[in-house]
């Protein structure tokens, strides 16, 4: 199951207290989903879901709010992962289109209202169970695991710029991108995905995101941390060979007798010591030097071992 799926279920068993509230999340519902369908004088309203705690909450909501009588109908996807779509229908009755513009779905004459009903987002809680209903309503949200990203699909400008006032007012720096045909806004920042969730109510998806973000932290730290002690080895390992193939050339072309003490000594050690660190050869000269120090004189070696070099390669005529 997928953590989109998981946190979509968890908000659907969320209940708002109170009952401004649920008709706050209602209305995002049937704006997000819904469409009208006219036939001569009737009106009949189709939600359109594709999950099924979404389209239970659906019904919930329509006959405890305003005691419509709704059917569910399910469909078999045939394309792609042939998911089932769940339709619930509120055929023509009495008070659909009393509760049609009280939902904001239309106005006070009858025609089809644009952007959010106002009335509906006066105080704070309303206006998070009004997000809660947008997510359920065409959200989504990666794995953590993964890319951070969370995302609610519109087809409607108007509608998408209102989600992102709508987020915005809660402080998430959200954004609205093309797909396609449809409108997109989104979130990218993984504290900004947690504070969406923790706005929408779904605390335990909450708690997995933010369990699996410190895992993935940590992984990439210690991945970090193996690469960077890897590379330093491996500087190491290398300056230890130039180092020593370096000595070895001195003491075949000049002889280390004829080399200062200071520099015979560090030449000696390392020799004996392929593998130490300059720290370790310093504590092993007497008296000891510091790692800067033992550098120091290696770097003469290689400029000795340079020369040579240069000495004993016949010139091109």
């Amino acid at each position: 199951m997928s953590f989109s799926l998981v946190t979509k279920n968890e908000l659907a068993r969320v209940t708002a207290r109170k009952h401004c509230c649920r008709i706050a999340e209602l209305a995002a519902l049937v704006k997000m989903d819904g469409s009208l369908q006219i036939s001569g004088r009737k009106i009949s309203l189709h939600l359109l879901n594709h999950n099924a705690a979404v389209a239970r909450k659906l019904f919930k909501l329509l006959k405890e709010l305003y005691g419509v009588q709704a059917e569910v109908l399910v469909k078999k996807k045939m394309r792609l992962h042939k998911n089932n779509v769940y339709l619930v229908r509120v055929p023509t009755q009495q008070g659909l289109e009393e509760m049609l513009v009280g939902l904001g779905m239309l106005d006070e004459e009858g025609l089809i209202a644009e952007g959010v009903f106002r009335d509906l987002l006066r105080s704070q809680c309303c206006r998070r169970a009004y997000l809660r209903g947008v997510f359920l309503g065409g959200g989504s949200v990666n794995n953590p695991g993964g890319t951070y990203h969370l995302e609610v699909i519109t087809g409607n400008e108007r509608q998408a710029a209102d989600i992102c006032r709508l987020m915005e007012g809660f402080g998430l720096e959200a954004r609205i991108s093309n797909r396609k045909k449809w409108l997109v806004v989104y979130l990218k920042e993984s504290d900004q995905i947690v504070k969406c969730l923790n706005l929408m109510g779904a605390h335990s998806a909450l708690l997995e995101f933010e369990n699996a973000r410190v895992v993935k932290d940590m992984r990439n730290r210690v991945n970090r941390l193996v690469n960077c002690e890897t590379a330093n080895l491996n500087k190491t390992v290398n300056a230890s060979l130039r180092q020593t193939e370096n000595i070895l050339f001195i003491a075949r072309n000049l002889g280390m007798d004829k080399l200062p003490q200071s520099l015979r000594e560090v030449a000696e050690l390392r020799l004996s010591f392929p593998d130490a660190s300059l720290k370790e050869l310093g504590e092993m000269a007497a008296p000891p030097l510091g790692r800067s120090g033992v550098n120091h004189r290696l770097r003469k070696l290689d400029k000795i071992a340079e020369e040579l070099d240069a000495r004993s390669t016949p010139r091109a005529e």
